[in-house]
């Protein structure tokens, strides 16, 4: 026996039926909903974090502590410096320590190992940007370029086939030998450390946008 057909009952108010304009309108705003969701879904803008690390005085690491990895072949991003990066160590060969920007380890290497890092220092009253890598676990250091205080300046490390390529702003690149690391694993970046021995003799702060 087939059921009948109970019609959906109506409430009539000058003289329009409001339960199927209410049924129409909610499917209308069902389609706005999902049209609108899929759009932003494929327009999701990608988020270019800044982030700004403190080393305390006293302190060698910086603060927040940050656990990530690089995604890709090359390391992008942009730092600020203030002047918190002057110091005075008295001492040249002090001075010259070189105090780390940021970078990573190579392929599951521990930094002393095999890794890739800008590297900085106040000397001759500017601040000097270094390329700074371990290679089989043999230290690599090369001047790369000036940096001024309060502006963002742009860094790029490239790994290639034996070698990293860094680049600052502009400026031409700089190439440093590749240890023989497996390129199997994780690339777990590196942050802002204050030292070479000496900790940081004031709070040193540095702003960073990574990219990619």
């Amino acid at each position: 026996m087939k059921t009948p057909t109970v019609p959906t009952p109506e409430v009539i108010i000058d003289g329009r039926p409001i339960l199927k304009s209410l049924r129409v309108n909610h499917l209308l705003m069902a389609h706005v909903f999902v049209s609108v969701f899929i759009l932003m879904m494929g327009c999701e803008p990608e988020i270019e974090p800044i982030r700004q690390f403190i080393t305390y005085k006293g302190d060698h690491y910086s603060w927040p502590r940050v656990s990530e990895t690089l995604q890709s072949k090359t390391m992008a991003f942009e730092a600020r410096f203030n002047e918190t990066a002057k110091y005075d160590f008295k001492d040249l060969s002090i001075q010259s320590d070189k105090n780390k920007l940021m970078g990573f380890c190579d392929s599951n290497s521990l930094p002393h190992d095999n890794s890739a890092r800008f590297a900085w220092q106040w000397f001759n009253d500017r601040l000097e940007i270094y390329a700074y890598c371990y290679a089989n676990g043999v230290r690599l250091e090369q001047f790369v370029g000036v940096v001024e205080l309060n502006e963002y300046n742009h860094y790029e490390i490239e790994m290639a086939d034996g070698q990293y390529i860094f680049r600052l702003n502009n400026l031409p690149a700089v190439t440093v030998k590749r240890g023989n690391a497996s390129g199997m694993g994780a690339y777990y970046k590196l942050w802002p450390y204050f030292g070479g021995h000496i900790a940081a003799p004031h709070d040193v702060i540095i702003d960073i946008k990574s990219i990619y």
